[in-house]
């Protein structure tokens, strides 16, 4: 029947089901946690990747301007985030929250789009995890061998997907399969792992702040907006808006925040501290990494797996003290972000399979580290042969259009539900409603249309296959129809 498409879930019942400990999962996160939890996932590939790619191929060193709309984006977005994650504390993030406003059908649209999104970004980061990695054992005199180092595949422009000669990318499954096996042990022990992480990674950027301003070179501004090349997102405003979409894929951590909340321990206070507390930490890091990155080195040379690395390098005798230690530092906080996504990827699994629309065998916890071990061995898996097979630039792009998608639907959710539901309890509340939802909503919506058709195409194939499996499998096994 057609209603059946738009059942919601009670709000009061998904939080009397989250508060059932028998055998549910566990509440073991602070808000200290959280935070550190947030720049674990948020620290990362944007800033130790993704800034010398956006920098080099749309934005030059403009690309500060791009992180500063993706902040704007990110703090409209996080603001209703925060306000869903303290009303509706329960694992699965965007996905939970649709379900109880929209309906059984968007809310699985949403789900899958989530998988999609946390998916493609672990792989995405291990493949930068991987080249860092590959760049540090470099200057210790190893080298792996070419066929183990890239992707099996490779989107070229005009020629379409082409095998590379590569067997697999291993580097890159390694970490996958390593960060799998850390979570596998229990949330406290992973977040207390994340906590030591962090610590490192953030003193690392820091010191290539402080000691890199002695080596900007002003002429590496000039010009800070590059004249576009003819076509759009090309340099130019146009290429700001472009590098804006690609960047907004490193805020992406926050959004995997919000899955934890069926683990902390006072969601309703904690969970919007950790979101805006975390964003605006790493906002203020990006933006002074990229200021500096880009004054240092010409963005024309910045299209490397490993631009900070390359920075450090080209600085010469400087800074040669500072090589080692920021390689490792990019190592370490880039395997911290594959925790993050792998945590929030598993958490995506075990909501939705809860709720009957993946098989159950995703649903289940283990009793003594109250972890979903089935669905974190299966999102471990996936991703590692994702982040194996497939190149960077191919993944970075989906990540975004996935994410974007997600926290415009967030936005739109937090209006419908004031008008649906005015009387519910928010801990947290959005100020300005309708108006700072629906600007966040329209600035997603327009760095997505920034992106490229080839990527619009994915997420059409993914989608449709999607309802292919809702409607063949889940509509049927949903919780709801019982």
């Amino acid at each position: 029947m057609k209603q059946d498409l738009f059942r919601k879930k009670s709000i009061s019942a998904m939080i009397h089901e989250s508060s059932n400990s028998d055998g549910g999962l566990k509440r073991t996160l602070t808000a200290a946690n959280l935070v550190t939890l947030g720049i674990g996932a948020i620290v990362g590939t944007g800033i130790f990747v993704i800034t010398g790619q956006a920098a080099a191929q749309y934005a030059g060193p403009a690309l500060t301007v791009s992180f500063l709309i993706s902040a704007f984006g990110c703090v409209l977005a996080g603001l209703c985030y925060a306000e869903f994650s303290a009303m509706v504390p329960v694992s699965g993030s965007v996905y939970s929250y649709s379900y109880a406003t929209i309906g059984e059908l968007l809310a699985w649209f949403i789900g899958w789009d989530l998988i999609l999104e946390y998916l493609f970004a672990v792989s995405s980061v291990a493949v930068g995890w991987s080249g860092y990695m590959c760049n540090l054992l470099s200057s210790w005199g190893l080298t792996l061998p070419p066929h183990l180092i890239q992707s099996t595949l490779d989107h070229v422009s005009g020629q379409g997907w082409v095998f590379t000669g590569s067997i697999v990318n291993f580097p890159a499954v390694f970490i996958v399969a390593l960060v799998s096996t850390l979570l596998l042990a229990g949330v406290k022990q992973s977040a207390l792992i994340n906590n030591i992480i962090v610590v490192v990674k953030v003193s690392v950027i820091l010191l290539f702040i402080g000691f890199g301003l002695s080596y900007i070179d002003m002429s590496n501004y000039h010009p800070y907006i590059p004249e576009n090349t003819g076509s759009f997102g090309s340099f130019g405003w146009s290429g700001i808006l472009r590098a804006t979409a690609v960047v907004f894929y490193a805020y992406l951590g926050f959004d995997a925040l919000s899955t934890a909340a069926q683990e902390t321990k006072n969601p309703q206070k904690d969970m919007p501290k950790g979101i805006l507390i975390s964003l605006l930490i790493c906002a203020i890091l990006y933006i002074a990494v990229t200021a500096v990155l880009t004054g240092m080195v010409n963005y024309k040379e910045l299209n490397v797996d490993a631009p900070i690395a390359l920075a450090i390098d080209r600085a010469g005798e400087g800074l040669r003290w500072l090589s080692p230690l920021i390689k490792l530092g990019a190592i370490a906080g880039i395997s911290s972000v594959i925790l993050v996504m792998t945590f929030g990827l598993s958490r995506v699994y075990y909501a939705i399979a809860y709720d009957g629309l993946l098989p159950k065998i995703f649903s289940k916890i283990n009793p003594k580290t109250g972890v979903p071990q089935n669905a974190t061995i299966f999102a471990g898996v996936g991703s590692g042969l994702v982040a194996g097979m497939f190149p960077l630039h191919v993944l970075v792009e989906m990540v975004s259009i996935g994410t974007l998608m997600a926290f415009a639907i967030v936005c739109i959710s937090i209006v419908v539900l004031r008008k649906t539901q005015p009387n519910l309890k928010r801990p947290f509340r959005v100020p300005l409603v309708p108006f700072l939802p629906l600007l966040g909503a329209a600035v997603c919506i327009l760095q997505m249309i920034s992106l490229p058709w080839a990527t619009w195409l994915r997420l059409i194939i993914w989608t449709a296959a999607g309802l292919a499996i809702y409607f063949l499998y889940g509509r049927s096994r949903s919780r709801l129809k019982f």
